[in-house]
């Protein structure tokens, strides 16, 4: 079996700053970038001053009272908030110089995004999308073998009760749905499995169930069904691929450990920053899954 311990960090860590308190980032973001060795939480902002201080003392990191001082105190920013206000305060940190680690989606709409992918571009900083599914050493396997097979079609499942209570039921979430929750996941998924979707359609309440049909370039079609309100034991994040000569691909991240993924994201996210040369999955790649979302949505509606 292949030795996939890392290398050592060869830099000085990542000083980041975190924008958020509430579950994800006490839960995800704030652990995953205290733990180092290639990033170390420096400060976190949240709208609740109480939030902030329990979220940031347990890893010797500083609750500061306006978002200006975390500015100060780092080098780059990880957001756990809304999708519409991650998009003004992370283009706000990008004017400030400083690189971002995103949620998605990236901003509640396309020109939201867009305008955050503008001024990334202007300011010339780093960006990093946390489509969590792709750092887990599975799914790049998985994306890995599909490359090397011939695929006509796929069919992909993104369910969760979610939306049903608990933390998760978030406003944003319960008034756009799954489309925009889960959809980024799935479509990133089948888009750099089968190639670049080039047709969407979409039909259903994404606040309840909606099914997604997507044409790739390369001439597959994949299908999605997605909903965040569905009485599922444990959440479901499933893709298929067929082909010809294929019996079938699968990624199945039922039985995986999800805690595989964070060591790979802060290593990937710390590397970004120290050469300037962000991976694929920066906010670039967040817009063009927003550009297919809002299609989806679009024909949903419609």
């Amino acid at each position: 079996m292949a030795d996939t311990t890392p290398s050592p960090w060869p830099h000085s860590p990542v000083k980041v700053g975190l924008v958020g308190a509430g579950p994800w980032a006490r839960g995800v973001h704030a652990p995953v970038l205290a733990a180092g060795p290639e990033t170390e939480l420096t400060a976190v902002w949240a709208r609740r001053p109480e939030a902030a201080r329990e979220t940031a003392e347990p890893y010797g990191a500083v609750a500061v009272p306006r978002f200006e001082e975390l500015l100060d105190l780092c080098e780059a920013v990880a957001f756990a908030v809304p999708p519409d206000v991650q998009a003004d305060l992370a283009g706000r940190a990008a004017k400030a110089g400083k690189a971002l680690l995103l949620e998605k989606p990236i901003g509640l709409d396309v020109p939201s995004a867009r305008g955050l992918v503008d001024a990334i571009d202007e300011a010339g900083v780093v960006s990093q999308v946390v489509l969590t599914n792709r750092y887990h050493p599975a799914a790049q396997e998985f994306l890995r073998a599909a490359r090397d097979i011939e695929v006509s079609g796929a069919r992909a499942a993104g369910l969760s009760g979610a939306f049903l209570g608990g933390d998760f039921a978030t406003p944003w979430r319960l008034e756009h749905g799954a489309l925009l929750d889960i959809g980024p996941h799935i479509l990133d998924m089948l888009d750099a499995a089968l190639g670049p979707v080039v047709r969407i359609r979409g039909t259903g309440d994404p606040r309840r169930w909606v099914e997604l049909t997507c044409e790739h370039e390369s001439g597959a079609v994949s299908q999605a069904s997605l909903s965040g309100s569905v009485a599922v034991e444990h959440g479901i994040m499933r893709v298929e691929l067929f082909g010809p000569r294929s019996p079938g691909l699968v990624y199945d991240s039922a039985d995986l450990d999800h805690d595989a993924c964070w060591p790979v994201l802060r290593r990937a996210f710390a590397g970004a920053v120290r050469t300037g040369v962000p991976g694929e999955l920066d906010a670039r790649r967040g817009l063009h899954l927003q550009e297919l979302i809002a299609r989806a949505a679009a024909d949903a509606a419609g």
